[in-house]
């Protein structure tokens, strides 16, 4: 048995994508993908894994997962699960287990992505000090990692919280749109809006501010009929999610020094790169007064293809 192996997981707060990481090939084997809600734990998922996996279960696991730093108990973010790294360990037979935060992962995967796996919004600028790569990506919320080079050549990544940032108003209608959701929250941070429960936030607070009907009930419609083209409310709702992106996304780079580099995750943006690319979404990152310039040298690109949380996981160090 290769003991090299290891188990990687990325858990989110909808989907669970666990596979088999194989150094020696540098290939994922065993990849399936589990619906949270059909699952009552973690644990469980990766029992069901184990028992389909068809080779030698792997003595080596690392998990990337959506949830606040801990010790051992993991309390995840946005839905009801929590595990003992320990406890899955002992229970799997796992050696080694390394527990990191789901955009940590999507960090490390970023100097292992290729070009079918990308899609270019801003050309940019890369200079031999430009050397911090960002990650942001709007899903169940919003989740944010930097990767740094160190002086050895060896990456660190760090995990952030973008989405619980506070949020401005830029235009009229958004500083309407935000006087209106004041009356019902106390205050506006990123991911109230900018995040796949945000969009459908961001189109029922609109609605009502332009006097319409909201019949969209889940995200994925509104964002389907935006880039169709075919409802006026989805495409004023997609716009102004997307003006809301840059702006979170200019603040991160600045607040984190990532002029290397902004990659898109998440699984809202893939499906709509064109229409992201003719959004107020460029000119939003840029807007930021004397750093306009060095913002729009930045590259920006969006992770279309390919499983980032696993590839980061296999390629994380296990301490």
């Amino acid at each position: 048995m290769n003991r090299d192996t290891r188990m990687v997981a990325d858990v989110g707060g909808t989907n669970t994508r666990i596979a088999l990481f194989d150094p020696a090939a540098g290939e994922l084997r065993g990849l399936t993908v589990f619906k949270n809600r059909e699952y009552p734990s973690f644990d469980a998922v990766i029992s069901d894994w184990l028992a389909n996996l068809g080779e030698p279960a792997p003595r080596q696991c690392c998990i990337a997962v959506a949830a606040p730093p801990a010790r051992d108990l993991v309390k995840m973010s946005n839905m009801d699960w929590s595990f003992s790294c320990s406890e899955l360990a002992r229970r799997h037979g796992f050696r080694r287990l390394v527990r990191i935060n789901d955009f940590e992962s999507n960090a490390y995967a970023l100097p292992h992505l290729d070009s079918e796996q990308l899609t270019p919004l801003q050309r940019g600028e890369v200079t031999g000090t430009s050397t911090t790569l960002a990650v942001v990506g709007p899903g169940t919320g919003l989740g944010g990692a930097f990767l740094i080079r160190m002086p050895n050549g060896e990456r660190h990544a760090q995990a952030c919280e973008p989405g619980h940032s506070g949020l401005s108003p830029v235009t009229e209608l958004e500083l309407e749109l935000f006087s209106l959701l004041l009356t019902r929250h106390e205050y506006i941070y990123s991911e109230l809006l900018v995040s796949g429960p945000g969009l459908l936030r961001l189109y029922q607070a609109l609605a009502e501010i332009r006097g319409t009907v909201a019949d969209a009930s889940q995200p994925a419609e509104i964002s389907r009929r935006a880039v169709a083209g075919t409802d006026e409310l989805s495409i004023l709702t997609l716009n102004t999610f997307c003006g809301l992106l840059g702006s979170a996304c200019g603040d991160f780079l600045l607040n984190t020094g990532s002029y290397g580099g902004l990659y898109l995750a998440g699984g809202i943006l893939p499906g709509m790169a064109t229409f992201l690319s003719a959004s107020p979404f460029l000119q939003r990152l840029q807007a930021k007064g004397a750093m306009r310039e060095q913002l729009a040298r930045v590259p920006v690109q969006l992770i279309s293809s390919g499983h980032p949380g696993l590839v980061g996981a296999a390629h994380a160090p296990l301490g």
